[in-house]
């Protein structure tokens, strides 16, 4: 990452997407040659100068206080998982400062048996984890069922990635019910993990993947918006039970950094609790099958005596 750029970008962003009126400015001068707030008016509200804000804005945070940055962040409206990135990008900047070579971070690509035999314990409950990348490393029944169009798209020694799914997969605009808005977070949530872990050489890698062959994810990128993603309400339709409305909470593992468990549930009474039931059953039905198929499989690889 360039990390200058991506201070100098961030910073420049923020500020456009606040007005004069909603900083509590009267707006001077006439016509404002760029949108949101000026720098000088940044500088004012943060209580820092000029000279010293444009610094940080041409990518510098070396030595920057954490309390410069609360007043940056303060005056930029930014909201907690902005300020987390802000954050994220000064530790990065420090960091880079120094001449030994860092050690490179990666996202976790196991998942625990002990896990595991929790996602498996919740029954009616459909869950899966995934890592920092996006990809899926393990599921319950009822989840794998739930996002079966998500790991058909799984190739031999790579996990199926909700990511690439989304960006590069048709099908994903006929499964994800609110497909635009769910690309905004996707890809807000890659930025926010980007300036937690910018040496992440997978991660960067996913990203260059996904700018090159998606024009979408290319233009949303630009945008350097962040999120937390926590709980909401996730739209499926699904093509064996149709459309699903479903409750989620999503879970880091302290464990095991990197990971995030996400549990759904439907509102009792519901269609979508209905469905869900439905899909239970169907994805039961499919496991016993898939079972009752896997000693045929196993006798015809047997060579004969």
């Amino acid at each position: 990452m360039d990390h200058r750029a991506e201070i100098r970008d961030y910073l420049r962003t923020r500020r456009a997407k606040i007005t004069p009126e909603q900083a509590n400015l009267v707006a001077y001068g006439g016509h404002r040659r760029v949108p949101g707030l000026r720098r000088e008016e940044v500088a004012m509200i943060a209580g820092v100068s000029v000279d010293y804000y444009a610094r940080l804005e041409r990518g510098n945070l070396n030595g920057v206080s954490d309390e410069v940055l609360t007043a940056i962040a303060r005056a930029l409206q930014l909201d907690d998982a902005e300020t987390a990135h802000l954050f994220d990008l000064a530790r990065a900047a420090r960091a880079a400062s120094f001449a030994s070579p860092r050690r490179r971070s990666t996202s976790p690509q196991h998942v625990r048996p002990s896990v595991q035999r929790l996602l498996d314990g919740w029954v009616g409950v459909p869950a899966w984890i995934r890592n920092d990348r996006m990809d899926i490393l393990a599921a319950n029944p009822l989840g794998r069922a739930l996002y079966s169009e998500v790991f058909a798209t799984a190739e031999p020694g790579r996990p199926a990635n909700n990511a690439r799914f989304v960006f590069l997969d048709p099908r994903s605009r006929d499964f994800y019910i609110d497909w635009e808005q769910g690309t905004n977070d996707l890809v807000a949530i890659l930025r926010s993990t980007a300036g937690r872990n910018p040496d992440d050489r997978g991660l960067m890698e996913l990203i260059g993947e996904l700018s090159t062959q998606s024009e979408t994810f290319r233009k949303k990128w630009a945008n350097h918006n962040v999120r937390f993603h926590r709980t909401g309400v996730k739209r499926l339709r699904h093509p064996v039970v149709g459309d699903l409305e479903l409750a989620y909470e999503a879970m880091e593992l302290p464990a095991d950094p990197g990971l995030t468990m996400f549990a759904y549930t439907a509102e009792p009474g519901s269609a979508s609790e209905e469905r869900l039931k439905l899909l239970a059953s169907w994805a039961a039905t499919s496991e016993a099958r898939a079972a009752e198929q896997q000693p045929a499989r196993l006798s015809e690889t047997q060579p004969e005596r």
